[in-house]
């Protein structure tokens, strides 16, 4: 038995709330389990320099942790005057695997850049940050076509994430940081709506793994995924 009394293929509490910034073209805040974080999604009718003239748009995305949302303060970014390696390839990784599911020929020459805020961190901030951000992206591309300035919403397919790992020897879904501290393996994987992988982290944390583990830790995650995508098209049915 999981310390919070999950089966092991049972994502923690998730809850979805759709524009939650008011001032944002689109937002959403997730909730899973501890973990929350505030996705929002900003338009702008222009594209970085090597982009101009090519009539094709650009997505890119900003992430960062709060100072309260860990146990132990975490400065500001600002007043370190860098940003760390850890922040640099989460940004990457959200802006990679919401690229892969968007038309961005379709979008026009506009950017769109999705701010990923950890305003609690308890395990899998990166992974929840993908999934909200997919709702937010959604809402801003469905805010462009309201208006007139776009035909259709350019998504071809709900993108999600979610971690798994090899606790107590055990493949688990959706890991805490209680969890993921002490996992023997970490993965995090991104999907879409049919099942197709964009992206695999994964790594042994003093341990080894086979590929029967990896392959059983890829079903688990495809089966939370599929839970997640079913939560972002409830999110924004109707909307």
């Amino acid at each position: 038995m999981r310390l919070d009394s999950r089966q092991n293929d049972q994502l923690r509490p998730l809850i979805l709330t759709p524009h939650w910034a008011k001032n944002a073209d689109g937002s959403c805040l997730i909730e899973m389990g501890d973990t929350k974080v505030i996705c929002t999604a900003t338009l702008e009718n222009t594209v970085p320099i090597w982009l101009k003239g090519g009539g094709s748009g650009w997505l890119s995305a900003e992430y960062g942790m709060l100072p309260a949302s860990t146990n132990k303060r975490k400065p500001r970014d600002g007043t370190r005057g860098k940003t760390d390696g850890r922040t640099i390839e989460i940004q990457r990784l959200i802006g990679r695997g919401l690229r892969a599911g968007i038309n961005l020929k379709a979008l026009g020459e506009r950017s769109i850049t999705l701010d990923c805020d950890v305003l609690q961190a308890d395990g899998g901030t990166r992974c929840a940050a993908i999934t909200g951000a997919w709702v937010a992206l959604h809402f801003a591309l469905g805010k462009l076509k309201n208006e007139g300035k776009i035909r259709e919403i350019p998504l071809q397919n709900p993108i999600a994430a979610v971690s798994v790992g090899i606790v107590n020897g055990e493949a688990v879904l959706d890991l805490n940081y209680a969890e993921d501290s002490r996992a023997a393996v970490d993965m995090n994987v991104v999907m879409n709506g049919e099942n197709q992988l964009i992206e695999v982290q994964a790594s042994g944390e003093g341990a080894t793994f086979s590929r029967d583990e990896l392959a059983q830790l890829l079903d688990v995650a495809q089966g939370g995924i599929e839970q997640l995508v079913k939560a972002q098209s409830e999110a924004i049915a109707g909307q």
